[in-house]
C-alpha cells in the first residue's frame, strides 16, 4: 500500500518460506531469494534457520536480526548456513514488540530433537494459552504468540507418534490466523488455519519442495507451483518426497474467511491466492469503483505501487486515460513503520514528487486501496493542487475502515480511524478532495472470485469472537 505507506499505519503481517532439498543441496541462498520476494509482507526483521538431514545430527544453524533481508544477510552469512532443510521469515510486528528476541524463525530443542517454526498471523487466545504454559513451567524467551504454538507442538510430540500429528493436536488449541512452516529433523510441514485467513502454497524446484506465503516467491526462485495449502490443512513433506495431507482442522467451506485485504493490498499483484489472480482482483476493484463512483475527469492516476492495478481498472471501465502522476524514491523506507507522526510527514515529502505536466490544468482521479488515519491524504491532495490540478477526486478500492483487525493486520483502534464517527462527506472535506468514493462493501466478494472472505475491519462481522484482552502488546503478565 504505497499510498498506505504514506498515510496508513497498516503493517503487513509476515512472510514465511520453507525448503527441503531431498538431494542434500544447501537451501539457504534459495530461501534468501524467496524472502526477498516476500519482503513486502514484513520489513522489521528477517531470519533463516537450516539443518542438514544427512550429516547434521539435528544441529540447526540460524541467523536472524532486525532489518530487511539484504541488511540482515551477507554472502558470508549465507555461506555459514549449511543444510538441505530450512525455513525463513520476514516480520512486521502485529503482536509482541519489534526486538531481536522476537525475530523468527524460532528454534527449539526438546526431547524429540529440534523444531524450527515460522508463523504468519495472530492468535486471539494467545495470552490465555501463554498463562497455561507458564503455570506448567514453560519459560518464554519472546513475547510473540508464535512461541506459544511451538511449545504446544513440542509438548504434544511427547505422546504423538509423529510431529505432524503433534502439530494437528497443538493447533486444535489455538484460535486465530496462522500460516506456518515447521521443520523437524527430517520433515517440512506447512499448516494453514481453518478459516484460510492467510495464503500458503506448495512448490517444487528440481528435487526440492517449497512451502511459502505467496506464489510470487515460487516464481522468483524458478520453482513450479503445485497447489495451495487448503484452509485447515496440515501438509508434510517427507524425506522420501511423499506429501501427506491432514484436513482434520478444516471447516465447511461457507465458514472460511480469507482476508480480503490480501487481495486489496498485502499480496504482490503477481501472486495467485487460492486460485484467483491478485492483479485481476485489483483491476475488478477499479472497474467496480468506476461503476459505483463515476466522475467526469481528464486522467486517472494512482500512488505507486498498490493503487496501480485498481487505477488501470478504473481507466478501462470509465474510458478515462490512465496516467502516471508521481515519481517515487524507492530507497526511502516505508513510512508507516516510523513511530512518530512527524517522521511520517518528513518521509512523505522525500518519497514522492508530482509530475506537474501530467496533472496541470486537469481534473484528476486518484486511486488507492485505503485510507486509515488520513494523516497525509490532505498532503497528497495539496501536492496535486500545487502542481496545477484543476480538480482532485479520490477513489478508494476498499470500504472505509471502521473496526480493528485481530488476525494479522495492524489496523489501529476505532478512535484512530478517520472513518470513525465521520461521514464520507466529512472525510472528503477533511482531506481537501473535490469528491471521495469508497468501494461498496457488497462488491468485495467479487475480488476473491466469490470465495468466502473476512470483511471484519469494514463490517465488524468477525469470523471468530474478538479477544477479551490485548493481543497486540507484550505478554509479560
Amino acid at each position: 500500500m504505497d499510498f498506505g505507506d504514506l498515510d496508513n499505519p497498516i503493517g503487513e503481517d509476515c512472510g514465511v518460506f520453507g525448503m527441503y532439498d531431498l538431494s542434500g543441496g544447501d537451501v539457504a541462498s534459495t530461501i534468501y531469494y524467496g524472502l526477498y520476494a516476500l519482503q513486502h509482507r514484513g520489513q522489521e526483521s528477517a531470519g533463516i534457520a537450516v539443518t542438514d538431514t544427512f550429516n547434521g545430527k539435528d544441529k540447526v544453524s540460524c541467523h536472524k536480526d532486525l532489518g530487511r533481508v539484504n541488511e540482515v544477510f551477507r554472502i558470508h552469512t549465507l555461506d555459514r548456513l549449511k543444510g538441505n532443510l530450512g525455513i525463513g521469515h520476514v516480520r512486521y510486528s502485529t503482536a509482541g514488540g519489534s526486538t531481536h528476541e522476537n525475530s523468527q524463525p524460532l528454534v527449539l530443542s526438546y526431547i524429540k530433537g529440534t523444531l524450527m517454526l515460522a508463523h504468519n498471523g495472530n492468535l486471539v487466545n494467545a495470552p490465555q494459552l501463554r498463562r497455561e504454559l507458564v503455570k506448567g513451567g514453560a519459560i518464554f524467551q519472546t513475547t510473540i504468540d508464535t512461541e506459544t504454538i511451538a511449545y504446544y507442538i513440542a509438548r504434544e510430540r511427547i505422546n504423538a507418534p509423529t510431529v505432524q500429528e503433534a502439530t494437528v493436536r497443538a493447533l486444535k488449541k489455538v484460535q486465530g490466523s496462522y500460516s506456518l512452516v515447521i521443520a523437524s529433523p527430517r520433515k517440512l510441514i506447512g499448516a494453514r488455519d481453518p478459516f484460510g485467513f492467510r495464503p500458503l502454497v506448495i512448490g517444487k524446484l528440481d528435487n526440492a519442495y517449497i512451502i511459502a506465503s505467496e506464489s510470487c516467491a515460487l516464481e522468483t526462485v524458478n520453482a513450479k507451483f503445485i497447489r495451495d495449502v487448503l484452509p485447515g490443512e496440515v501438509v508434510t513433506i517427507n524425506a522420501d518426497g511423499s506429501i501427506e495431507s491432514n484436513l482434520e482442522l478444516a471447516l465447511p467451506r461457507e465458514k472460511e474467511a480469507r482476508c480480503i485485504f490480501e487481495y486489496i493490498y498485502f499480496c504482490r499483484p503477481d501472486t495467485t491466492f487460492d486460485g484467483f489472480s491478485v492483479a485481476k482482483s485489483r483491476i475488478i476493484a477499479g472497474r467496480l469503483l468506476a461503476k459505483t463512483h463515476p466522475v467526469d475527469a481528464d486522467v486517472v492516476v494512482s500512488i505507486p505501487e498498490s493503487g496501480n492495478m485498481a487505477a488501470l481498472g478504473y481507466s478501462m471501465e470509465s474510458k478515462i486515460p490512465y496516467g502516471i502522476a508521481f515519481t517515487k524514491n524507492t530507497y526511502v523506507g516505508r513510512t508507516f513503520i516510523k513511530p512518530q507522526q512527524s517522521s511520517r510527514i518528513k518521509s512523505v515529502k522525500i518519497k514522492l514528487n508530482v509530475l506537474s505536466e501530467m496533472v496541470e490544468g486537469k481534473r484528476v482521479i486518484i486511486i488507492d486501496d485505503s485510507i486509515v488515519r488520513g494523516t497525509t491524504s490532505d498532503q497528497i491532495v495539496t501536492m496535486l493542487r500545487n502542481a496545477g490540478a484543476k480538480e482532485v477526486h479520490m477513489r478508494i478500492s476498499s470500504p472505509p475502515f471502521y473496526h480493528p483487525c485481530y488476525f494479522g493486520i495492524d489496523i489501529p483502534s476505532e478512535d484512530q480511524l478517520i472513518a470513525h464517527n465521520r461521514t464520507v462527506e466529512e472525510i472528503c472535506k477533511k482531506i481537501g478532495a473535490d469528491s471521495l468514493g469508497y468501494l461498496p462493501l457488497e462488491c468485495l466478494k467479487e475480488l476473491s472470485g466469490d470465495q468466502p472472505i473476512c470483511t471484519a475491519c469494514f463490517s465488524g462481522n468477525y469470523p471468530i469472537a474478538p479477544p477479551t484482552e490485548d493481543i497486540r502488546g507484550e505478554y509479560l503478565k
